[in-house]
């Protein structure tokens, strides 16, 4: 039970009333609360009222209604990977970070920038794929570097493939998911 509705079952009936008006103009939700609470205190609705009281309220339905393709979700979970990954990276190399803070805090950004992207893809936002196309034809720049760590440090550079693999894969996802008809 939602703090809205706790809020409103404090009001007397009278008040309630005014939520469930043919020209109410409150929220679907605060109108949803109401009318259970007048239920609930005996209050009988007729046919009609309960019908435009259903049809108020049915956006709250559409809204819960979250329809997730199956290429979001195994998108966002690979971009976790990808930051369990770079943290891994950060731990087999923290001896040679420096200076220790800045490097640090570059991390944590970074690791904060993938997780936060992975949590997005994983919700549906249509929009994560083009930022992280951009970021990952940025991070092609580096791409020598990635080189040189597996001349280097070969489970470095293991790593940081993989990492590359897998962000491919995610973009790939998320480019194959339908567009959604607007409804």
């Amino acid at each position: 039970m939602s703090t809205k509705k706790n809020i409103l079952e404090k009001m007397s009936s009278q008040e309630l009333e005014q939520y469930v008006k043919p020209e109410s103009r409150f929220v679907p939700e605060s109108i949803q609360y109401a009318y259970e609470i007048l239920q609930s205190r005996g209050r009988t609705f007729s046919a009609e009222e309960h019908a435009r009281i259903k049809s108020a309220t049915s956006t709250i339905q559409k809204q819960k209604e979250v329809h997730l393709h199956p290429n979001h979700t195994k998108a966002a979970n690979i971009m976790y990977l990808t930051g369990v990954l770079g943290i891994a990276s950060m731990i087999w190399t923290y001896d040679s970070l420096q200076p220790v803070i800045l490097s640090l805090g570059i991390a944590v950004a970074i690791f904060a920038f993938i997780f936060g992207m992975g949590y997005l893809a994983g919700k549906g936002k249509e929009w994560v794929k083009y930022v992280l196309l951009i970021t990952f034809l940025l991070g092609l720049m580096g791409f020598q570097s990635i080189y040189t760590n597996l001349l280097s440090d070969p489970v470095l550079g293991v790593v940081n493939v993989l990492q590359t693999i897998l962000q491919i894969w995610a973009l790939i996802l998320l480019f194959r998911v339908p567009k959604q008809e607007p409804s």
